[in-house]
């Protein structure tokens, strides 16, 4: 809707909104998550200074997990990007062309996170529950930014439904502004809307997993409910995407990120249920 904020001087190119709140999630889920940390901690000012070389190694390791998956993904299905990537490799590290895939950068915030706990000797099974519900409040602001650019829209609605006001459904403007990624097809079409859903989505999950930390039995309890949930309801919202850059496999009839849920769904709740009668001493006497 407002892809391009203002031209920053020397750069040649626009502020974009989506990268501005990117950037606002990330600043806002790294506060989160130190608040947490510190709360839960037994010794909370050895942990602050330890925790706050977490989010820097979690963010290197988010934006190079979704992209690489990205990458791979369209590389796998042999589509033109993928394609542009065997004859000008250097494009793979063009992120500001846009092109990441959130359970990469979920993956790769994992990787980056278990390292920095490595070097830095923090725990990191006393502190994935907190890590990961800081995280999806910023993926909830992050996901606005997918609005203001026009990425991750959804279907055209039906004719029945196109009444149903934002954020369920939303119009698309026309003429679309610049930088816009909706799609020329889409201009002043009224279209599910996804993004909105995904944002909603993602700060309802962290704030029940915030709520939920107190009640925990054992650590790590609450990010595998966290991933349960939103593979359930990332895997649902995808039935409504209209973008194909989200990659379709079998003939269409599954998303990159539905096939992802699946799978996700599968293990979280399967280590819920083994997991169903253990009680962390710790967590019991607290």
């Amino acid at each position: 809707m407002f892809p391009s904020l203002f031209e920053i001087p020397g750069l040649g190119r626009p502020l974009s909104s989506f990268g501005l709140m990117v950037a606002l999630g990330f600043l806002v889920a790294a506060w989160v998550f130190q608040r947490l940390g510190v709360r839960d901690s037994d010794d909370p000012e050895r942990d602050a200074e330890r925790l706050s070389h977490l989010p820097v190694w979690i963010l290197i390791g988010i934006f190079a997990g979704a992209r690489l998956f990205y990458v791979a993904v369209e590389l796998g299905q042999g589509t033109p990007v993928g394609k542009s990537y065997l004859e000008s490799p250097w494009r793979v590290f063009a992120v500001w062309e846009g092109g990441l895939v959130m359970y990469g950068g979920l993956a790769g915030g994992l990787v980056g996170g278990l390292w920095c706990c490595a070097k830095y000797g923090i725990s990191a099974r006393r502190f994935v529950d907190e890590g990961l519900a800081a995280g999806w409040v910023g993926l909830s602001i992050g996901r606005v930014g997918c609005l203001l650019v026009g990425d991750d829209y959804g279907r055209v609605v039906p004719a029945a439904y196109r009444d149903l006001p934002f954020p369920i459904t939303l119009r698309v403007p026309d003429p679309l502004p610049e930088h816009s990624l909706f799609g020329a097809e889409n201009a002043g079409e009224v279209l599910w809307a996804t993004q909105a859903w995904m944002s909603l989505n993602a700060l309802a999950i962290a704030l029940f997993t915030i709520w939920f930390l107190r009640r925990r039995r054992y650590y790590g309890q609450g990010a595998l409910l966290l991933v349960a949930l939103y593979a359930v309801t990332r895997g649902t919202i995808e039935a409504f995407r209209g973008d194909s850059v989200r990659g379709l496999w079998l003939d269409g009839a599954f998303s990159t990120s539905q096939a992802i849920s699946a799978v996700a769904a599968l293990v979280a709740v399967g280590l819920l249920v083994r997991n169903r009668g253990r009680t962390d001493p710790a967590l019991a006497s607290s």
